[in-house]
């Protein structure tokens, strides 16, 4: 895949998003992404090709660096899953650790053009690639998904999900789905519901959207009341679900989580 030339400042203060492997590098200083200049750190060798930037963050300017999948001793802390970084730094820094991975993940995954087969070219002018063969020209995938929160009373429906079954460490969350073409996310939200949990709800009402890189999501937050129908769950989707109470809640997804968040809305509703 063809790249821009990029002149790298070797004194400017930068952000700089390193992955390997799938995992991103955590740093040992203060601040969990590294920052400082090309002087300062203590980097290999690092071609123009491998660096791209992405945007800025603190008024500093953010690069990746993908190494591919080999994993390196970069001197400057150890590289892990993107998830660790989730509560253990703030939402704008976590959400541009995530534009970093799904920008790697479109650039690995889009390296020949989907329609003729050629060798695909980024554009200089904005984040997309480009086959000069055909004219075909894609961007990075984002998809949409609903998550929503149901109140019934004063408790909360909170279900664990088949991906998230460990056994003795079972987080119980709310519920989700990708939005199906043609559809409103509100129709999205009571066919997700019904599907998963074989309920119906009502109320339901708008709350708030975060970028989920896990991988390429944007989550757009519900509440809802519960209507009608017993809990009859999907087995493909859910290991179990049932009503809780505040003062008995299961194992809940960490703080920074829209998920987490939704919950926190019904818990204040509920007092």
């Amino acid at each position: 895949m063809q790249n821009n030339q990029l002149v790298l400042n070797q004194t400017e203060n930068s952000w700089w998003f390193i992955l390997a492997g799938g995992k991103i590098l955590v740093s040992h200083m203060s601040c969990a992404i590294p920052f400082g200049s090309l002087q300062e750190l203590p980097f290999p060798d690092i071609l123009p090709e491998s660096v791209l930037p992405i945007g800025e963050y603190d008024a500093s300017p953010c690069y990746l660096v993908d190494l591919g999948q080999e994993e390196q001793d970069m001197g400057m802390g150890e590289f892990r899953p993107l998830r660790y970084l989730l509560s253990r730094t703030d939402e704008s820094l976590f959400n541009m650790a995530g534009r970093a991975v799904q920008i790697a993940n479109f650039l690995d995954t889009h390296r020949f053009c989907g329609r003729c087969g050629n060798t695909m070219t980024h554009i200089d002018w904005e984040l997309a690639l480009k086959c000069y063969d055909c004219g075909h020209r894609c961007y990075p995938r984002i998809s949409p998904c609903i998550i929503v929160a149901i109140r019934k009373d004063k408790r909360i429906l909170l279900a664990n999900h088949v991906r998230h079954n460990q056994p003795g460490n079972e987080i119980f969350t709310t519920l989700a789905g990708f939005v199906e073409a043609g559809e409103t996310l509100e129709q999205c939200v009571q066919r997700e519901v019904f599907e998963e949990a074989g309920i119906k709800v009502k109320n339901i009402s708008y709350v708030k959207s975060q970028p989920w890189p896990f991988p390429h999501s944007l989550m757009m937050g519900f509440v809802a009341d519960y209507d009608s129908g017993d809990i009859h769950i999907d087995p493909n989707e859910l290991q179990a679900a049932d009503w809780f109470s505040f003062d008995q809640l299961p194992l809940l997804p960490p703080e920074g989580t829209l998920a987490r968040a939704l919950i926190e809305k019904i818990r204040h509703r509920c007092r």
